[in-house]
């Protein structure tokens, strides 16, 4: 279009030059401008071309050092500005195995505070329940009425919850020293501050109302007593078994296998669900709610269940991705049903 412009201007200066050209000159000037306007109707209305959008993605390079000596781990790369912290553990353990994903924690600065082991943490939240009720249980002075307190007799379910508890933490407490592995790894002092809360509180509330002067035992009596007591034993030697199995070093691990029953009929729960030892857990506080029926016993079973049932289901699908052939209708924690 430009070419022609110039071709008529050209054109146009040497008409000019010639004599007597002026009607020409008009004549050409209108025939060239309704040839220009039929071209632009022709070629429709004018568009500006679009521009080409270059999708590039902007890829990181993150460096992992270790919290405490600051060395270096690993480098992991190609990681966008979409990934997920998920996404960057996985990175993370396809570069390193031996980490595992759910037992690493990432974080931007080297210190979260004040940090505590692990077996600090469980030691603390299983020696407290164990103090707490004796201190309940002795019935040191400030905590009932002492002339109250020696009027009345106890009656037998009293000495018998105090076994239980007792019994039930210290099988805590002696495995995590000799049959946990318990990671090498630390967790901030606000973690073990909660879980003792948690632990410590509710312990107290229980021991106060099953050893207050004025408990009431349970209504059906010694056979409701009874049943209870041998059935949270019976939980009790359950879930110690099943931590033993778990304990075993084909069990542990990235290359582990899943636990298969033995011999000891305490471990044929593994026929039905893949996790017993939170069965055997709940077992035991039910049944210790049972024997000695009280409102907080209840309240803390409940809530130990509802937590529980969500570690399971978390477990159950791990399980379910590492060991399919094993996991056909197994349940996550209570046969049938969860």
């Amino acid at each position: 279009m430009f070419k022609r412009h110039k071709f008529l201007a050209s054109e146009r200066r040497r008409e000019l030059i010639s004599p007597g050209a002026t009607r020409s000159i008009l004549k050409n000037d209108l025939r060239n401008f309704h040839s220009l306007s039929q071209f632009i109707l022709a070629a429709g209305p004018l568009r500006s071309t679009p521009a080409v959008k270059h999708s590039k993605t902007t890829h990181f390079e993150i460096e992992i050092l270790d919290a405490q000596t600051r060395k270096q781990i690993c480098i992991v790369d190609k990681v966008t500005q979409k990934s997920t912290i998920h996404d960057v553990k996985q990175k993370f353990h396809k570069a390193c195995p031996k980490w595992c994903p759910s037992r690493v924690g990432l974080q931007l600065e080297r210190d979260l505070g004040q940090q505590v082991s692990w077996t600090t943490v469980f030691l603390a939240e299983y020696t407290g329940p164990l103090l707490i009720y004796l201190l309940f249980y002795l019935r040191i002075p400030y905590i009932y009425d002492m002339k109250e307190s020696s009027r009345r007799l106890r009656h037998p379910v009293v000495h018998l919850a105090c076994f239980c508890h007792c019994i039930h933490y210290i099988r805590y407490l002696l495995e995590t020293l000799f049959v946990h592995k318990v990671s090498a790894g630390h967790t901030p002092l606000k973690n073990l501050i909660k879980s003792c809360a948690f632990y410590w509180g509710f312990t107290s509330w229980i021991a106060y109302y099953i050893n207050h002067p004025r408990y009431t035992p349970p209504s059906f009596g010694n056979r409701q007593v009874t049943v209870s007591a041998i059935n949270f034993l019976i939980c009790e030697a359950g879930n110690h078994f099943i931590n033993v199995v778990l304990a075993h070093p084909n069990h542990t691990g990235n290359n582990a296998c899943f636990p298969s029953p033995n011999y000891n009929p305490f471990t044929w729960m593994f026929f039905l669900v893949s996790c017993p030892n939170y069965t055997y857990e709940i077992g035991s506080w039910i049944s210790f709610t049972v024997m000695t029926q009280t409102l907080p016993v209840g309240i803390f079973t409940l809530l130990m269940s509802i937590q529980m049932s969500l570690w399971a289901q978390k477990k159950h699908k791990i399980y379910l991705k590492k060991f399919s052939s094993y996991m056909h209708r197994k349940s996550a924690m209570i046969p049938f049903i969860l």
